[in-house]
């Protein structure tokens, strides 16, 4: 799969990885065009794929879409090219591109990848593999945000089946508890969701010793479920720290200016009309710069 003359694919996961734990996120951006540079001109395609698909990743969190776009033609096309289309790898790419399309909400585009990814797990995987779980997972965030709300909680039943079974499959079953308790708002079940998202609180909390960057996500549905209660005070302590987490893994995204529109609505109910002011301001900075 290419000519391997130079690169060393573990040496720059590892550097990645570094510069993760030091949340040295302004590192990242140069580190990773630089390594896809050398890659290419040591025609080292795996090591390239390899970086794309960070590169992709990396860039969805950081709510930097347009880049994010562009890696995930520029590896798509070049698999298809080495004749990989129909290879597991293929449809992780494209469920790395599908999530990145999702998060800048073209639905369209990122429902036509997760099935195409689908189409080419069920040829060649096994039904219970763990695989499917975060397929499964990402198709019902999707299927939520297009008011499908039915067929979103069926995608993560059949995530929570799969998450349940596998060893070491804690934090995943966080992931979809959280995923699922998003839906139950949808569907106006507070009691329900509140109680999923207990749980998985108490997963991250517990297996993920409070450090899982998914966790943000649960510490958020708690706020949401607390201001649906009109418990305020308990509303904004939870926004707040998923504030911090979202921080300490991405820096100031989408997702952090969203939260902050959250304090600010809870703020407003709360009579805090100083708070309220300040979160509205960092929110409109935040998104402005994200291009949101």
């Amino acid at each position: 799969m290419g000519v391997d003359i130079g690169m060393n694919i573990d040496d720059f996961l590892g550097t990645l990885d570094t510069f993760f734990e030091k949340n040295e996120i302004d590192k990242i951006d140069s580190f990773l065009v630089s390594s896809l540079a050398q890659a290419k001109e040591e025609e080292d395609y795996a090591a390239y794929i390899s970086i794309c698909n960070e590169m992709i990743g990396f860039y969805r969190s950081t709510s930097a879409f347009e880049k994010a776009y562009v890696a995930s033609e520029d590896v798509l096309l070049l698999m298809e090219e080495l004749k990989l289309d129909h290879t597991e790898h293929f449809a992780t790419t494209l469920l790395n591109a599908a999530t990145a399309y999702r998060a800048a909400g073209d639905y369209a585009q990122a429902l036509r990848f997760y099935r195409q990814a689908l189409q080419i797990y069920e040829g060649i995987i096994p039904s219970d593999d763990y695989r499917y779980a975060g397929l499964y997972n990402n198709m019902s965030i999707l299927l939520e945000k297009m008011d499908e709300n039915e067929e979103a909680i069926d995608c993560a039943n059949k995530a929570l089946a799969i998450t349940e079974k596998m060893e070491g499959g804690e934090i995943q079953t966080a992931v979809t508890l959280t995923n699922m308790a998003l839906v139950y708002f949808k569907l106006s079940d507070n009691e329900e969701a509140k109680r999923l998202l207990e749980r998985a609180l108490s997963i991250f909390e517990k297996d993920g010793k409070g450090v899982d960057e998914h966790y943000s996500g649960a510490l958020a549905g708690m706020g949401e479920a607390c201001y649906r209660m009109e418990e305020y005070d308990k509303a904004l302590e939870y926004y707040e720290k998923a504030l911090d987490k979202v921080k300490l893994h991405y820096g100031e995204n989408a997702s952090y200016g969203v939260l902050c529109e959250n304090c600010a609505a809870v703020c407003e109910r709360m009579g805090d009309a100083s708070r309220q002011k300040r979160y509205v301001e960092k929110a409109r900075e935040v998104l402005e710069k994200v291009g949101r």
